[in-house]
């Protein structure tokens, strides 16, 4: 087995080498590392949920994932630890598209709960609770436990710039072949595995650990503003500016909304004023942080 192993790494190694090839690897499971002195390290959280539908409001978390990590405030995650899984059965029939898209089928999940109890135990050390798009899971898990509210949360889907740093795409499978692995998708412990492992890595780049950008992006505040009862004639510009569509019914409903950094927050009201409003007119704005960000609450 040894010898089969040494086998078909020369023949990886070889073809790297011959540059007509690419190879990738399965994703295999990371030793910890030794804790350099003087880095302060923080107890991080990785989770990821498979539900019925894209709607947090009325559909159910099916399958949830957790995976505490140790990591510094260097960016550098230091250990990985023991993953929690577990199924749900929702009120109703898992529909056949997800059953088709994550494996899982009524008879998985049938009878099963997940022990609120032993979620919050599990969530409770964690400084940070990340997920790749955490708008989405943020939300199933506010809904689902109260031990989510409390935590600042991050998103290594949208806070590491992925394409800047060359990369095609920032759904999971994309980064695993850019960063040279694969894994088994579409279930959430293995999607955190992977995703843990692409901040383990530094970005090809600018040479800094993934989780480092991440960590930097979560860490600064943001300002929302919203371009209420903008003129309908009016609104292509702010989509060209960046602006998204709030077409729920969260406050403000259906109105164009941006987030921008601190510095750029006087710049976008003058925007607002002089381009939209034609006046002195006060858009609404919030201050958005890591406690907030990607919740419903804003």
């Amino acid at each position: 087995m040894a010898e089969r192993a040494l086998d078909l790494e020369a023949m990886a190694v070889t073809l790297r080498a011959s540059g007509e090839y690419r190879v990738l690897r399965r994703l295999a499971p990371r030793l910890p590392i030794t804790i350099p002195d003087g880095v302060v390290t923080r107890s991080g959280l990785f989770v990821d949920v498979e539900t019925t539908g894209l709607d947090w409001r009325r559909d159910e978390i099916i399958e949830l994932a957790m995976i505490p990590f140790r990591y510094g405030l260097d960016g550098r995650i230091y250990g990985i630890g023991e993953a929690f899984q577990g199924f749900r059965q929702p009120a109703a029939p898992i529909p056949a598209e997800i059953t088709a898209l994550t494996g899982i089928d009524d008879a998985m999940v049938a009878g099963k709960a997940i022990d609120l109890d032993a979620v919050a135990a599990v969530a409770a050390p964690a400084a940070l609770v990340v997920a790749h798009n955490a708008s989405f899971d943020r939300r199933f898990l506010e809904r689902f436990s109260e031990v989510f509210r409390t935590k600042p949360w991050a998103c290594s889907m949208s806070q590491v710039d992925w394409i800047a740093e060359g990369h095609e795409g920032v759904k999971l499978a994309y980064l695993a072949a850019g960063a040279g692995f694969f894994y088994d998708r579409h279930r959430a412990v293995n999607d955190c595995t992977a995703a843990i492992e692409l901040l383990t890595l530094d970005l090809p780049k600018s040479g800094v650990p993934a989780l480092a950008s991440l960590l930097e992006r979560a860490r600064t505040p943001t300002w929302r503003i919203w371009a209420e009862n903008s003129p309908f004639a009016m609104k292509d510009r702010p989509r060209a500016r960046g602006y998204r569509w709030n077409g729920d019914d969260g406050v403000p409903a259906r109105c164009w909304y941006v987030d921008v950094a601190d510095a750029d927050k006087e710049a976008e009201l003058t925007f607002l004023r002089q381009e939209i409003y034609g006046g002195q007119i006060d858009p609404l704005t919030r201050r958005i942080d890591a406690y907030d960000r990607f919740s419903e609450r804003c």
